[in-house]
């Protein structure tokens, strides 16, 4: 039988580039399908270190900001590194994969995000706050305020947002797809108002 492998039972091995299947493929008729784009996934309670670990076993390239909270019991001290926004994971698979994000028992559901180069810029700031070392929190909603850029410093060049003129060294670097933030201090000489 041409094109059939005997040593692989069920599977039909094409000879020929004519006798190749992918014409029957509709995901290899869409070159969208193929195209990397950013998802978030909405994690179920406390499993998104395991959905880390599942997109790495899968090669899905994928953000899991954390940043480290140490406990202090009778007789040492213990550094966790506690995810810096709960219950969600970035994930950039092709979108045909994007099945495989919410068959996943770890994950509750995944957004599609429709602007992914402010995304993937608001991301960016984010982890270099934390790659500075800066001091920072989680602002679990992003409220009104001054936009700013701050212009010296490991963060120059970053355009964030503080509440008011009275708190000018705490600046919120939005992660507007989720409604959530982290405030950053920053001294107030270091930024300019936009």
């Amino acid at each position: 039988m041409p094109g059939f492998d005997p040593g692989i039972p069920g599977i039909i091995m094409a000879s020929h580039p004519s006798e190749s299947f992918e014409e029957d493929d509709p995901l290899s008729m869409e070159p969208e399908w193929t195209e990397l784009t950013w998802f978030v996934a909405h994690c179920r309670p406390r499993t998104e270190k395991k959905l880390s670990e599942f997109c790495l076993e899968q090669g899905y390239e994928h953000r899991l900001p954390v940043y480290r909270s140490v406990k202090t019991y009778a007789r040492k001290r213990v550094v966790f590194e506690k995810p810096l926004f709960p219950g969600y994971l970035f994930a950039r698979v092709e979108k045909r994969h994007r099945q495989m994000l919410v068959q996943n028992r770890y994950v509750a559901n995944v957004l599609n995000i429709h602007d992914q180069a402010e995304f993937v810029g608001q991301l960016d700031d984010i982890y270099r706050a934390l790659d500075a070392q800066v001091e920072i929190r989680v602002c679990p909603e992003i409220k009104a305020g001054l936009q700013v850029r701050i212009k010296s410093g490991p963060l120059r060049g970053i355009e964030a947002w503080v509440e008011s003129r009275a708190k000018m060294s705490d600046v919120h670097l939005r992660l507007d797809f989720i409604g959530q933030a982290v405030v950053a201090k920053i001294q107030a000489d270091d930024l300019e108002l936009i």
